[in-house]
């Protein structure tokens, strides 16, 4: 596992922490759901609602194949393990990339506009200038908008544990440009 794929999780892990507790929790995930949707009020419902179900999958993932105890809450330890491991959040990490791009492209035009992607990744918690250096790094078009599926692929690669020099590593605090 490379050292940046571990900075990219503990820096999710403390952005999916909503309430501030130091553990992830249903309650967590169902107040960052919350946020992102209301970020992007120009999506219709249905993707509205694909984003609440896959912050509702990540959770589900997350209980079913790292709580260890039990205790209905999730360690760092806990979740690096489950998260870093592809056979076991793949499946999760695609389907939540699939609704947070598709949710940033109310036009369904198979594109994201600055505006729409700033909003819905101050939601989640990440900075300005880190989103904005994410952004560039995406390769935007003259309009400024980026592909969504360059947005969905940078998503899946943030979460690979042998990647490094990839866009989401623009995200992580001291690195953005």
């Amino acid at each position: 596992m490379r050292t940046e794929a571990t900075k990219r999780v503990a820096l999710v892990f403390s952005l999916l922490d909503a309430d501030g507790n130091g553990v992830l929790e249903a309650d967590d995930f169902e107040l960052m759901a919350g946020r992102v949707v209301e970020a992007a009020p120009d999506a219709d419902e249905a993707a509205k609602d694909a984003m609440s179900a896959a912050f509702r999958q990540y959770w589900t993932t997350l209980r079913r194949e790292a709580d260890a105890n039990g205790d209905g809450e999730i360690t760092f330890e806990e979740y690096t393990a489950c998260v870093l491991s592809p056979e076991r959040f793949d499946a999760t990490i695609d389907a939540f990339a699939e609704a947070l791009a598709t949710l940033g492209d109310p036009g369904g035009d198979g594109t994201v506009a600055r505006p729409a992607f700033v909003a819905l990744m101050t939601a989640i918690g990440f900075e300005r200038a880190n989103i904005d250096a994410l952004f560039d790094a995406f390769d935007p078009s003259d309009a400024d908008r980026i592909q969504v599926a360059t947005w969905i692929d940078g998503i899946k690669d943030y979460y690979a544990p042998g990647k490094a020099g990839i866009p989401g590593d623009h995200l992580v605090a001291g690195t953005a440009v």
